[in-house]
């Protein structure tokens, strides 16, 4: 992010002054940490993941049971022989 919109902080410069870029500094400190929290919060939601994603997990799922199914399979095939 570019400071070059805002003055160069210095001694000069008015105590009111500083005072209030501070304020303001401070306030889009909070709404980017309010906004970066609602994304976080929203990527590790598993619910909204899995409904967003519905085909890929569903193929997943379906490949990881086919598997299981023929492993299953051939352990019981191995047992009865």
């Amino acid at each position: 992010m570019s400071n070059l919109s805002h003055p160069a902080i210095s001694s000069e410069l008015p105590t009111d002054v500083l005072e209030q870029a501070a304020i303001e500094q401070r306030r889009r400190m909070h709404e980017t940490v309010t906004v970066l929290r609602g994304q976080v919060r929203e990527k590790l939601d598993v619910r909204h993941q899995a409904a967003e994603h519905v085909w890929p997990v569903s193929g997943a799922t379906a490949l990881l049971s086919l598997l299981l199914g023929y492993g299953t399979a051939g352990m019981i095939k191995d047992l009865f022989r």
